[in-house]
Formats: structure tokens, sequence, C-alpha cells
């Protein structure tokens, strides 16, 4: 029996400003705290990312893949690919380069509405993330990021300016990449530059509340700037699951697995759950609410976005914490599972999981914004002459994931559409690489930054086009 995905599925790929466009000065745009981050934004548990003074020749970022440049190029692939979606992000600080200006930069905003323009020449949906990882870095060393509650308001009008200037171009929002990042990085997610050792759990969670009242109150502007809007939260998933059954595992799972759907919970539900409440009060934590706040949250997501790559474990026995190597969100490694390069447990089925979770507790459409396998891809030269990626492993790496999403479909489970992460050759977020591949499209340039940026065709490409034309019917059980 062949896969049944939704006639009205969006199949497409997802990219993020900062891991690609490049031109990190170009017409006008400031520095964000991308710039100062040459090694990537995940330091490992516990410790920060490198950060320099100002952006160095090494960040990879500060070229990225050139698509500023290049993205006519690029979106005529997408749409030979057959994409109706398109997930990318605005980079804030092209628009307001500080990020606390009255006025926007209107040079980069011609390029969003080119951008985006190009995508429609296709018959692709943009899908536009708000903020993705790319605070400008004036509002990070002046205002210690998300902490200071002035980014309220500074998101609120940028928001408001983008929505405006694209109400008839971009229907569906995204308010901020995997906010629930945060806990882990606060740095890359919230801008925060007190070092991760010195962020008092106060500060961190205040932070935390500023982003919420922030996605909420512009959940309210879109809608009232064009009720078409369909905006969207966007969180980490990863399954949780108790190392053993003995109870006491069972409930440190459950716990762990709160702190990250108190992020969904509250852009659902609109407020703040109990056991959240629990944790804060155990804690010491107390939220300032400014007036207004408790009703601000009450402008709840049109939809739950979400990435996926891998699950994790969790045990209360301490001989049994072994830290997993590519885990962002801590937890220990499932002895049942095999692994990316990069320490990243491979659980298509975790997917399934993690899609029939939110559905039951929420009811609200999802959608799979990020999915996919960072490889080592070797560019190779085939029988009919052509340079290509022969990327097998990542064909079935999708392929597995994919066939979860339709067995969700068939569970019940409301999806809207699936993005493949990184659908062209990136800069790895989490190590600021280009080694660590994701795309269709191979783009020639290295981690030494020698290439000359040439695009090529993976087996991949011709594999998902083929996906998106049968509308998932090609896919093997």
């Amino acid at each position: 029996m062949s896969m049944q995905f939704p006639e009205n599925f969006l199949w497409g790929g997802a990219v993020a400003a900062n891991q690609l466009e490049g031109a990190y000065q170009t017409d006008g745009k400031g520095w964000s705290i991308q710039d100062v981050t040459p090694k990537g934004g995940f330091a490992g548990h516990g410790g920060d990312p490198l950060i320099t003074e100002a952006p160095t020749e090494d960040n990879m970022k500060l070229i990225g893949i050139d698509f500023y440049n290049r993205y006519k190029e690029d979106v005529k692939w997408f749409a030979e690919m057959g994409f109706k979606v398109f997930r990318t992000s605005i980079a804030w600080s092209r628009i307001f380069p500080k990020g606390d200006e009255a006025e926007p930069n209107e040079e980069g905003l011609k390029f969003y509405d080119e951008l985006f323009d190009e995508c429609h020449k296709y018959g692709i949906e943009p899908l536009v993330t708000i903020s993705h990882y790319e605070t400008p870095l004036h509002l990070s060393r002046e205002y210690d990021g998300w902490v200071n509650r002035k980014l309220v308001d500074f998101y609120v009008h940028y928001a408001t300016t983008v929505f405006k200037r694209y109400k008839d171009k971009v229907k569906y929002w995204l308010t901020f990449n995997e906010i629930n990042s945060i806990l882990e990085a606060p740095f890359m997610s919230g801008g925060i530059s007190t070092p991760k050792k010195d962020l008092s759990k106060q500060d961190l969670y205040q932070a935390i509340h500023h982003e919420l009242v922030a996605s909420a109150k512009t959940v309210k502007v879109g809608h009232e700037i064009n009720p078409d809007f369909q905006i969207g939260c966007m969180v980490l998933s990863m399954p949780i699951y108790p190392l053993t059954p003995n109870p006491d595992d069972v409930i440190q799972a459950m716990e762990s697995d709160h702190k990250n759907m108190a992020f969904a919970d509250i852009h659902v539900r609109g407020v703040y759950p109990g056991y959240m409440k629990r944790y804060l009060r155990e804690n010491g934590i107390e939220i300032k609410f400014e007036d207004g706040d408790a009703e601000a949250l009450k402008h709840t997501v049109d939809f739950i976005s979400f990435s996926y790559y891998m699950s994790i474990c969790e045990t209360a026995d301490p001989d049994k914490k072994i830290q997993g190597e590519g885990n962002l969100l801590g937890g220990v490694p499932n002895p049942h599972l095999k692994a990316s390069e990069w320490g990243w447990q491979i659980d298509p089925q975790g997917l399934r999981y993690v899609l029939n979770s939110f559905w039951d507790r929420y009811q609200k459409p999802l959608f799979i914004v990020e999915n996919g396998l960072g490889a080592v891809d070797e560019l190779i030269t085939n029988d009919q002459g052509e340079k290509t990626v022969e990327d097998d492993y990542r064909i079935n790496y999708l392929n597995d994931h994919l066939v979860q999403v339709g067995e969700a479909i068939e569970d019940g489970v409301e999806v809207m559409g699936y993005t493949t992460w990184g659908c062209i050759d990136l800069v790895s977020a989490s190590t600021a690489q280009l080694k660590k591949r994701y795309g269709f499209i191979y783009v020639d340039r290295h981690d030494d930054g020698s290439g000359t940026l040439e695009r090529y065709k993976k087996k991949s490409f011709n594999w998902y086009k083929d996906v998106i034309a049968t509308n998932g019917k090609s896919l093997k059980r």
C-alpha cells in the first residue's frame, strides 16, 4: 500500500538567512550574533560558543554560499524539484541594522521583496521565520539580548514592519526558530551576552517570558494586518524516552519533556502550565509580568511547527548518565539506535511519535519544518560525465522519516507539510562547518574557504523531485 499524503500537502525545503546568504555587511546590513561566532553557536553542554569582537575571515557565514547574489539560480533549482513551499528567514539586521532603530533599511526590505517575487514566479509559497538565531549584535551587547524587556518592543516593531511590507507576498510565518533551544544555547537562541555559567535561572526564564510575550503580540498584530496570515510557533522537538521501565526513569523523562513542552503549551494554550509554575516556584524564580502580559499571551498560534532530528533517553540513575555526543538538549544515548557522523541518533519512528504527541495534546495543524541528515559528501564524476554525489544514505534517511510521517497521517494527525533542512548545502548552525552537508544540491565551497561556489545536483535531488511529483507514493515502506 502506498503512502497517502493530503492533496494540498506543502512539500519543500528549509534554510536560514545567516547560514547561506553571506553579504554580511552589504546594502546596509548590520552585524548579527552569527557574524561573531566563527565556530558555530552550540559549544556543547555547559559552555559558551567562541565569540569574537568583530567578524573574522575564518567565519564561513560571512560568505555562506553567496545566496544573496545567487538566489535566482537556487530558487530555480527548488522549482525544478517541485517545491510547493520554501522556508527561509529574514535577517533582522538587514531590516534594522542595530535592531533598535525607528526606521527600517530600505535596501534590506527590497532584497526580500525580490526573493519572494522569485518564489512566486514558480508558484512557491514562502514560509518565513522572523527570528532565526540572528539577533542583531547591537541588541546583544547593548541590552544583553532577550533578558531586557525592551527587546519585546524592538521585535514587535520589526515584525510589524515585515508583516506590512510582505502582507501580499507571505502567508506562512514563524515567530522564533527553535525557541526552546534558549535553555541550552542562550547566546545563539536569545542573544544573551552574559556567559552561560553566570546566567541566573531568574534572568534566563525572564528572557523566555519576554520572547513568549513578543511572539504572542506578533500573532495579534499579524492577524490584524492580514487575517489570512497563518502564524506558527517553532520548537525543537526531541522525544524523550525512559532508559528503562523503572518508574524513576519514566518520571525523569516526563520532567525533562516538560521543559520543552512548556514553550508549545504557552504558544497554543496562552497560559503557563501548572508543571511550569511548580518548576519556577521550586527554583525561586519569579517571572515579572508587565501589565497586559497575561492578556497578550492569549493570542495563540494557528499551527505548530518543529524541527526533528533525533530522540534521547533519560534516566534517574547517576551511574548511567553518559552524555550523548551530539544531543543538544542533554539526555543519554539510546542503546537501540545508530547515530550519524555527528553523534545524532537516528530514529524515524520518533517522528511519528512526536506528531501523535503534539496532535493528541493540541489538535492544531502541524508542520515539520526541519528534518535531514548532515553528512560528509563526496563530489564525483558519474558515468555520464556529470558531477554529482551518490548520497543513498540521505535518501534512505529521508525516505524512512517520510514513511513515518505517512503513518502519522494514517493515525489521523493533521500535517500541513514537510520542509527538509538545508535543501541546498549551507553552513552548519551548530559547528559552522560546510563539510556537514544536508542538501539535495552540492555547493562547491569548503571549510578552508576554497571552492568555486558552483552548484551540482546530488542523487537525492531527483529522488525528492519524484517524491513530490507522486505526492509521497514513490516512498518505499
